[in-house]
């Protein structure tokens, strides 16, 4: 388990896992839920590789590309923890790095909500495994924000079936919003049934709270007074703004905060219509 995140390698992971990958020089991270067959469904506002009719004549409202048994709650069963097995349809070539799924990069069409092979979501960088259920202690030792919370996973059966639901769904999950819904949020809705309720300044996700909402600024601020007036930092200073930024970004976790409820993904769309976003 590493303090700044944790590496895996693509043979190690397992439906239903919530996976990221680094995206320009470490900034920010893209996040989704692997569903098997070397497949992921994640949330994204670029539409343009996107698309919406995958070339072999269905579409996710009409043919599903997946057993309908796993769109079902009450009929979960364990076949759903690999769809690829169970009905997705599968193509290998040597066109890129693509792995040439048929239905790689399809999503409703008016939905951010994405099916993409391993590569193309990884943009062939390196996979990194979210971890849930962390200690309060664990989680303040991390570096960086969107890595881990303290909320356990649901079961990979419940992950995929919202996963896939949503991909389903015309308007899947909402307008992406990189402060209020981005794709963090989309993962860890899909693992943890949690959403944020009430008026939203920023949703679950880890790193952007930890830009937005911790204390950071105070820190800085701080900092800045002891260079102007050329207090000496000692140990002890840093040790304490430190500290204070990781207590306060741990508070904004979906585990620790208390504006956050448990929506059935079925009722997602009137959730969010009913709170105006």
């Amino acid at each position: 388990m590493g303090y700044v995140w944790n590496r895996v390698d693509p043979d190690e992971l397992k439906p239903g896992d919530h996976i990221y990958t680094w995206r320009a020089a470490f900034t920010y991270a893209h996040h989704g839920i692997y569903v098997g067959g070397n497949k992921v469904i994640h949330f994204t506002s670029d539409q343009e590789n996107a698309k919406s009719d995958v070339g072999i004549g269905w579409n996710l409202s009409s043919s599903l590309p997946i057993p309908s048994s796993c769109l079902n709650s009450s009929s979960l069963n364990s076949s759903c923890l690999n769809p690829i097995d169970s009905g997705f349809p599968q193509h290998n070539c040597d066109s890129g790095s693509c792995l040439c799924t048929y239905d790689c990069g399809f999503h409703q069409p008016e939905s951010g909500v994405t099916i993409s092979c391993l590569n193309c979501f990884s943009r062939t960088g390196s996979l990194y495994l979210y971890q849930y259920g962390v200690s309060k202690w664990v989680h303040m030792s991390r570096i960086r924000g969107g890595i881990c919370t303290v909320q356990p996973s649901n079961p990979p059966e419940a992950v995929i079936y919202r996963a896939i639901y949503l991909l389903r769904e015309e308007k899947g999950f909402g307008d992406y919003n990189v402060a209020r819904n981005n794709c963090e949020d989309f993962a860890l809705y899909c693992k943890t049934e949690l959403m944020i309720d009430g008026k939203l300044a920023t949703g679950g996700s880890g790193q952007v709270n930890s830009i937005l909402n911790a204390p950071w600024k105070p820190a800085l601020v701080q900092m800045f007074q002891k260079v102007v007036f050329r207090t000496p930092m000692t140990p002890l200073d840093v040790v304490a703004m430190v500290g204070r930024y990781t207590l306060d970004r741990y508070k904004t976790d979906i585990g620790v905060r208390g504006d956050v409820i448990r929506v059935y993904v079925e009722d997602v769309g009137a959730f969010r219509l009913e709170r105006g976003y």
